[in-house]
């Protein structure tokens, strides 16, 4: 056998690349956003970005605002934080995705969040939400999770949700309605709850601030506050929360004093 001389790269074939592309895309002119965003959220967007060092913190908030004004997180509104933010809309899908207060369809008037978690749900959570879910359904066809009962945004109309822990074992089972506080709850005033509502009244809740509708939540959540006094002014805290503190105090019961020094912690395991 007769070998080539030289080296393998002497009697190769010569190999070529495609010719190279160079790409002129034609960007339209203006504002890529939806025209649900008008020049008002605009300016609310610059100000929530203004309190960042960086732009990008600004999302959480900035996807707030984008709820308050269509009742959801739209694609034009992954979008619209995108431009305002200078990030992709790969980088906004990811968190709109990751967190459950932002929703993707429309929502109602009210969201109604029943607390499933498992001190709830042994209280009554689940027979609530199972009950809610037949109340605001359909005949054979139970309301589920994250559905609405009404036209979204209509006055009166519901979205129904299961949530993870509410933030008050000490109350349960807890409702939380656009996330006001409704503690301490029934099957049957879970009900009376939810037929309030659909006839378009606003009970005031357990705790907090008194009961408005979704959107004016969100714009609150966006850091804006139309009322802040108001707001304010509902009891923030729960008899039974702070039963364990008013019972130490009246006892004149004492966590230990913090020890001058730190103990000696026990010697670790040699490592074999």
């Amino acid at each position: 056998m007769t070998l080539p001389e030289g080296n393998p790269e002497m009697n190769a074939r010569e190999v070529t690349g495609p010719d190279e592309v160079t790409w002129n895309p034609e960007a339209a002119d203006g504002p890529i956003a939806s025209p649900s965003f008008g020049e008002v959220t605009r300016q609310q967007a610059k100000e929530i970005i203004a309190r960042y060092p960086q732009s990008r913190s600004a999302l959480l908030p900035m996807l707030h605002l984008v709820q308050s004004v269509e009742n959801h997180v739209s694609q034009d509104g992954i979008r619209f934080c995108a431009e305002m933010l200078e990030i992709t809309t790969a980088e906004v899908s990811a968190v709109a995705t990751f967190y459950t207060m932002y929703k993707r369809n429309p929502c109602g008037e009210h969201l109604v969040s029943v607390c499933t978690n498992t001190l709830c749900a042994a209280m009554g959570g689940d027979a609530i939400y199972a009950r809610l879910q037949e109340r605001l359904g359909t005949e054979g066809r139970p309301l589920g999770h994250e559905e609405t009962v009404g036209e979204p945004g209509s006055p009166g109309s519901i979205t129904l949700e299961h949530a993870e822990c509410l933030a008050a074992c000490d109350l349960a089972p807890v409702i939380q309605v656009n996330y006001e506080y409704f503690d301490n709850q029934s099957v049957e005033s879970a009900e009376e709850l939810v037929d309030a509502l659909r006839r378009g009244e606003k009970p005031h809740p357990t705790r907090g601030a008194p009961l408005t509708d979704l959107r004016t939540v969100e714009l609150e959540l966006a850091g804006f506050h139309p009322d802040l006094a108001a707001v304010a002014e509902g009891p923030s805290i729960a008899v039974e929360t702070v039963r364990g503190a008013v019972l130490a105090d009246e006892r004149g019961w004492a966590a230990p004093a913090r020890p001058a020094e730190h103990p000696a912690l026990p010697p670790l395991p040699e490592k074999k």
